[in-house]
């Protein structure tokens, strides 16, 4: 059998396995170790009411927020949709503790807290220096009970075009409650993700080209900001500026790191290097590991979630 008639028929059984597949439905390229070719990006609901801070749950479902909704949504590992929890306070990202806790960056009420169980919601953090948090954006914990979020600012909007000055910054409370600024200096930060050795932090700048990188000192604190990769994402928009979109990040298991960015699901070694990039139809705005075995990977945005089966699978300590 030649090597082109194999690869054709793993085209094909790939995507009989995703099911019957429209000319124009987005389908992933062959990145060695982490996607077949040819399998389909599946649609799993379209009109939610914001989409953001997916996690993959304890029982294999995927539970996202419904931002604007002010809910967090569950998605079945049958695709059945449900909310898991209302009034989540503009829930954004979201973090699980060992205990089954969440905790949630929150956008209505700016602050970082537990949101569920809601008989035990408590708050973590909720001004720096008696300044309030403008747009706590995403979050992660670290396995010292650590956790690192950013807070994304201020930018006009149609319906605020002259926002209060913005005080962007990546901030982390400590094992012990103890709340630092860590970084000021990024125009944008958005989605924030540990390397599986938690010695590195991983931060996305949605107006910046790269994703960024820092070391982690034994407190926690960031050292060595570096430009980690160069994102296939930077784009001049229609409004003339440019931007990555870079924002939800994850991991797998074997330390490659996952973007959302305007050109899709972007795939990057451990060490920064380009793979691939999967292509999905609504820009996407974050994404995660989810299902029993963590080898399908969840990504929302603009309103849709979806879905795509991997060749590798996320970390089964964490939730995305």
């Amino acid at each position: 059998m030649s090597v082109k008639y194999s690869t054709l028929l793993l085209s094909i059984s790939a995507l009989l396995a995703a099911g019957a597949a429209r000319a124009d439905d987005p389908v992933t390229p062959a990145i060695p170790g982490v996607a077949a070719g040819g399998v389909v990006l599946e649609l799993i609901k379209d009109g939610f009411n914001g989409t953001e801070g997916p996690i993959g749950y304890s029982d294999g479902s995927l539970l996202f927020t419904e931002t604007n909704a002010n809910k967090i949504v569950r998605i079945g590992p049958d695709d059945q949709v449900s909310t898991f929890l209302e009034n989540s306070n503009g829930a954004n990202g979201l973090a699980l503790t060992p205990d089954g806790k969440i905790i949630a960056v929150q956008t209505k009420d700016t602050q970082v807290g537990t949101v569920y169980p809601v008989k035990e919601k408590t708050v973590l953090a909720k001004d720096y220096q008696g300044v309030k948090f403008q747009r706590p954006n995403d979050l992660v914990r670290a396995g010292n009970g650590g956790i690192y979020f950013t807070d994304s600012g201020t930018r006009p909007t149609k319906e605020n075009p002259n926002p209060e000055p913005s005080h962007p910054g990546v901030f982390y409370i400590s094992p012990t409650g103890e709340l630092k600024q860590l970084a000021n200096d990024i125009e944008r930060p958005n989605g924030i993700q540990l390397s599986k050795d938690e010695k590195t932090l991983y931060v996305a700048n949605t107006q910046g080209e790269h994703i960024l990188a820092y070391d982690i000192a034994a407190d926690g604190s960031l050292a060595n900001r570096r430009n980690f990769s160069k994102l296939e994402g930077w784009q001049k928009g229609e409004d003339g500026t440019w931007s990555s979109g870079a924002d939800g990040l994850a991991l797998d298991d074997e330390g490659r790191l996952f973007v959302a960015s305007n050109a899709g699901v972007e795939v990057l070694s451990a060490k920064g290097e380009a793979l691939g990039t999967i292509p999905v139809p609504k820009k996407p705005q974050n994404l995660a590991f989810a299902g029993i075995n963590k080898s399908t990977l969840y990504v929302v945005g603009r309103g849709a979630a979806y879905k795509v089966p991997l060749l590798t699978k996320g970390i089964s300590s964490r939730p995305k």
